[in-house]
């Protein structure tokens, strides 16, 4: 079934030529144009729903393990969790006369440092996290079990990474029935077709790039050689690390304005096939070839940061920094080893 509308297309073209009807580049862009009319209207954002790759941070309190180092993962610019100096046990025990002093990767650790913040009950907590940050912090402990007994001294360690969240976009294939690859109509068509889509995703703060246009000679089976574009193209979301937020509320999820957008891609698409169906008149020289689009999802971290399930169980989704801060081997912590190309459906991080 998907092959037929193609094939009454292909024929409709070969009547219209050997008829000698004109075929324009005015009456190109007339088709193209039209197609806006059945584009649907601005779509409100859609609510939030949890994230696996975003944590909590506010409401999480972090203990500490007397024999191996605790991760911690921070959100870059963000608040951090509550890192406590305790283990779990003594969490729930008194201490009398406690006191906790706090290293980091760049020395001692004050309570009025304005990053890094000590907290009464010696909690340890980051302000406005940023990647230098991230590293090994220790704390010490000095407390007494009861009054009668001498103080006893507690070392626990934390690895605090920063994280960010993926960059997601969706890549887009599609294929038309061209005008001959040398035409000066088939550049226009391109640039008519990019700002269609551009339009139909700009009330959902998202952007289309075309990555790459290309114009070939296909032979088709039983039939001639015909030409036709191969267009490759990308659907991002507008935010930027350093840039203002489309907007402040949770509605603004860049994944779900992200999923929308594909949405009114796909149904511009199948608009097309729609209204050249219900055509009587000759098609025009350059149409959507049905059954051509191809959508991939493609989540990228950024160059220095990297996914990896097996090292990173408690935020598996998270693009978490790859060299933080003073690891070494003796603390037994391995750095990952990231690069930065893009990785389909998963991870940036090898």
């Amino acid at each position: 079934m998907e092959a037929s509308a193609p094939g009454r297309a292909r024929r409709g073209w070969r009547r219209a030529r050997a008829a000698g009807s004109p075929l324009s580049r005015a009456a190109m862009v007339l088709v193209v144009s039209a197609l806006v009319l059945w584009a649907p209207p601005s779509v409100g954002y859609l609510d939030r729903l949890p994230r696996s790759a975003q944590l909590p941070q506010d409401s999480v309190k972090i203990v500490g393990s007397p024999n191996i180092p605790v991760k911690v993962y921070v959100m870059l610019h963000q608040k951090s969790p509550h890192v406590l100096c305790v283990t779990q046990r003594l969490r729930n025990s008194e201490l009398v006369d406690p006191s906790f002093q706090w290293h980091g990767p760049k020395g001692k650790i004050i309570s009025e440092n304005s990053t890094a913040q000590i907290t009464s009950t010696g909690s340890l907590v980051f302000q406005n996290f940023e990647e230098s940050m991230s590293g090994v912090y220790t704390c010490f402990l000095e407390y007494k079990p009861t009054v009668e007994e001498v103080i006893k001294n507690l070392q626990l360690k934390y690895v605090v990474y920063a994280y960010r969240e993926p960059h997601y976009y969706y890549q887009f294939t599609a294929r038309y029935h061209a005008a001959p690859c040398n035409s000066i109509y088939n550049i226009s068509f391109e640039k008519k077709l990019l700002q269609i889509l551009s339009k139909l995703v700009l009330d959902l703060s998202c952007e289309v790039s075309l990555l790459k246009s290309e114009c070939h000679r296909v032979k088709m089976q039983r039939a001639g050689l015909q030409n036709e574009l191969f267009f490759t193209f990308s659907v991002s979301s507008l935010d930027t690390e350093k840039g203002p937020k489309p907007c402040a509320d949770h509605s603004c999820e860049s994944s779900k304005r992200l999923s929308k957008a594909k949405n009114l891609i796909e149904r511009f698409f199948n608009q097309q096939v729609e209204v050249l169906g219900r055509r009587a008149e000759p098609l025009p020289e350059i149409y959507y070839i049905e059954g051509t689009l191809q959508m991939v999802w493609i989540n990228r971290c950024f160059p220095g940061y990297g996914m990896n399930i097996l090292k990173h169980p408690r935020c598996p989704e998270c693009c978490v920094i790859c060299s933080p801060g003073s690891y070494n081997s003796r603390d037994g912590i391995h750095c990952l080893q990231c690069n930065s190309s893009l990785v389909f459906g998963a991870k940036a991080c090898l």
